[in-house]
């Protein structure tokens, strides 16, 4: 893949830039006591970064 994404997150004053080589938007499922997001499976061994894109409600905490 020849694209690239770049990802700006601002929050509370600090600023950062993600320069990525792909992306996907899943929903966050529940995974016992975790939760769990699937990657394709080229991605195995790979670092990557998740981004929560939505608040959390305070009951959700």
């Amino acid at each position: 893949m020849s694209d690239t994404y770049t990802v700006r997150i601002e929050r509370k004053g600090f600023e950062q830039g993600i320069k990525a080589y792909d992306m996907v938007e899943k929903t966050v499922s529940n995974g016992g006591n975790s939760a769990r997001v699937f990657v394709p499976k080229t991605w195995a061994g790979k670092t990557v970064k998740v981004l929560l894109l939505e608040p959390l409600d305070e009951e959700e905490r």
